[in-house]
């Protein structure tokens, strides 16, 4: 039987970034109060801090793939 996970995503309100765990794929209905737009679900809390502070406006960063591979290579502080 396998149990259920939550997974990570990171939530856009206007500026900030928000790193949070949900059990279910968030929807408008779910988390359309919380937050204007959700980026994942990622595998790694480190992909998805790279994601949160690195990924804004930045063009070496446009899919969850990309922020996982980074945030492997690069060491953050």
């Amino acid at each position: 039987m396998r149990t259920r996970t939550s997974r990570i995503y990171v939530g856009v309100k206007g500026e900030a970034r928000e790193i949070f765990r949900a059990f279910s794929t968030p929807t408008q209905e779910t988390h359309g109060s919380l937050y204007a737009a959700v980026i994942g679900p990622f595998r790694t809390k480190k992909g998805a801090e790279f994601m949160a502070k690195y990924g804004k406006n930045n063009p070496h960063v446009q899919t969850v793939a990309d922020a996982e591979r980074l945030a492997k290579e690069l060491p953050l502080d």
